[in-house]
C-alpha cells in the first residue's frame, strides 16, 4: 500500500509499516493543503492510506466513494504512539477504500 503521512504523523511509525511505501505529505509540498485538498491530491496521486492525527478529518470528509481510506491516530505523541505501534500496523493493513479507522492510543 502507498501511505501519506501528514505533518502530525510520528515518522517512527513508517519503519513498522513493512511491505508499504509511505510517503510524508511534507515530501510532496501537501503540508498546507486543507483537509478536503489533501484526500483529493492524495486519492489522485494513488495514494491508499493517509495517516493523521488530526481527528477532525473525519467529520469534515466523506470518504463514501473514496477510493482511499483513512487512519486516524487520537495522538502524535510518539511516547505514547510507540507503544501502540501493533494496533496502528492492524489498522493500516486492513484499511479497504472508503473506510475510517481510529486508533485510540491511551495517556497511561
Amino acid at each position: 500500500m502507498l501511505i501519506l503521512f501528514d505533518h502530525v504523523t510520528p515518522r517512527g511509525i513508517a519503519r513498522f509499516l513493512l511491505g508499504h511505501t509511505v510517503t510524508k505529505a511534507k515530501d510532496r509540498g501537501w503540508d498546507t493543503l486543507t483537509n478536503g485538498d489533501l484526500l483529493a491530491e492524495a486519492e489522485r496521486a494513488g495514494f491508499d492510506v493517509p495517516l493523521t492525527a488530526d481527528k477532525n478529518m473525519r467529520y469534515q470528509q466523506n470518504l463514501a466513494g473514496r477510493r482511499i481510506a483513512l487512519v486516524v491516530l487520537s495522538t502524535p505523541q510518539w511516547p505514547r504512539v510507540r507503544l501502540h505501534i501493533e494496533g496502528i500496523v492492524a489498522a493500516v493493513n486492513s484499511a479497504t477504500p472508503g473506510s475510517f479507522a481510529e486508533v485510540d492510543i491511551p495517556y497511561v
